[in-house]
């Protein structure tokens, strides 16, 4: 038994420090995210807020809400709080570009209140849109390499099939996507600020 006990003690020392260790990656991460935005001149995916399910229903309309996949409030809570942070941090800002999805839409409006909606963002997952998902990548290329930025950060409010076909990463919901020009990424932050 009391070889039993140890082993058991060893297992949770160590699940105590990895939870330990993941949390502080995230804390380092997050803090070198911020001081990229902080300087300017960056392009911020950022993947809708938490929306539980996957993908809409069959026949969704995308101008009625209601008949597509939503915030929770939790992720009505994780845009405004992205909001006071980019607030907070005193942010630059050029401009705020989101899918005309209503959770994109709806995540933009907590976070920013101000955004303009840009069909390049929509989502390309559902097979009634992927025969879209050339021409919004290359037109999202074309338009990021015709963007001078200065020391602004250009947000753009879109869905992991789209963060994902742009920079081979694929982010949480409410995760932010720190890139450069060439779309490489230089950082994220996640959504436990």
């Amino acid at each position: 038994m009391t070889h039993f006990l140890k082993i058991l003690k060893t297992i949770i020392l160590f699940f105590v420090f990895l939870s330990f260790f993941i949390s502080s990656n995230n804390i380092i991460s997050n803090e070198i995210g911020w001081n990229y935005l902080k300087e300017g001149g960056y392009y911020v995916f950022i993947r809708h807020a938490l929306a539980p399910g996957n993908g809409d229903p069959v026949n969704f309309d995308l101008n009625k809400c209601s008949t597509q996949r939503n915030l929770s409030q939790e992720g009505i809570d994780q845009s405004i709080r992205i909001g006071e942070e980019f607030t907070n941090k005193d942010i630059p800002i050029s401009r705020v570009l989101t899918s005309q999805w209503c959770r994109c839409k709806d995540t933009a409006f907590y976070a920013f209140n101000d955004y303009i909606e840009y069909p390049d963002l929509n989502s390309t997952y559902s097979s009634k849109f992927q025969q879209n998902k050339f021409d919004q990548i290359s037109s999202l290329i074309n338009y990021i390499n015709n963007t001078d930025l200065k020391k602004n950060n250009e947000i753009f409010i879109t869905h992991y099939v789209i963060i994902g076909a742009l920079t081979d990463y694929y982010p949480d919901s409410a995760e932010i996507v720190i890139t450069d020009q060439n779309l490489n990424v230089l950082s994220t932050i996640k959504s436990e600020f």
